[in-house]
């Protein structure tokens, strides 16, 4: 069985890719998927591809409306979702993303710096998995996918 992940969250650090390397050194049988994570193509989709809006709330509804396509159909396909929250800025869509996948009855492993343990202690009550770092999370993964 090839394992579907859905990697949700923020986009402004490597963690992706520190965790395809870690599943790609550990040779799992997982096949990673996410979100567009460059920001202004994300942002801008919208009135690129249905026309320019005056006012950036109509921008920003389009944009999510057809981000939305990708984003709900790879974490309705995947095994498990894990979502990630970085110290930067506050991310909305991910908890939107944790959410949406919980309520889909998806297994969920959520990342974050141990400071936002309290203001997302609902959200962590619907994860299996609260963890710190990429290296938990693939520990984790090696562990659900590989027969020992």
């Amino acid at each position: 069985m090839i394992w579907k992940i859905y990697l949700s969250g923020e986009i402004h650090s490597d963690w992706r890719n520190e965790i395809k390397e870690l599943i790609e050194n550990a040779d799992l049988p997982i096949e990673l998927s996410a979100p567009v994570t460059d920001h202004a193509a994300s942002d801008n989709i919208g009135t690129e591809i249905l026309g320019e809006e005056a006012n950036d709330f109509w921008k920003d509804h389009k944009g999510a409306k057809i981000n939305a396509i990708r984003t709900r159909t790879l974490i309705e396909q995947a095994d498990i979702v894990v979502v990630k929250f970085g110290e930067k800025y506050r991310q909305w869509n991910a908890a939107f993303d944790a959410g949406y996948a919980s309520a889909l009855g998806k297994k969920l492993i959520v990342m974050h710096p141990e400071d936002f343990t309290h203001a997302l202690k609902e959200l962590d009550a619907t994860a299996l998995a609260i963890t710190r770092n990429p290296e938990q999370v693939v520990e984790i993964l090696s562990y659900v996918t590989v027969k020992k």
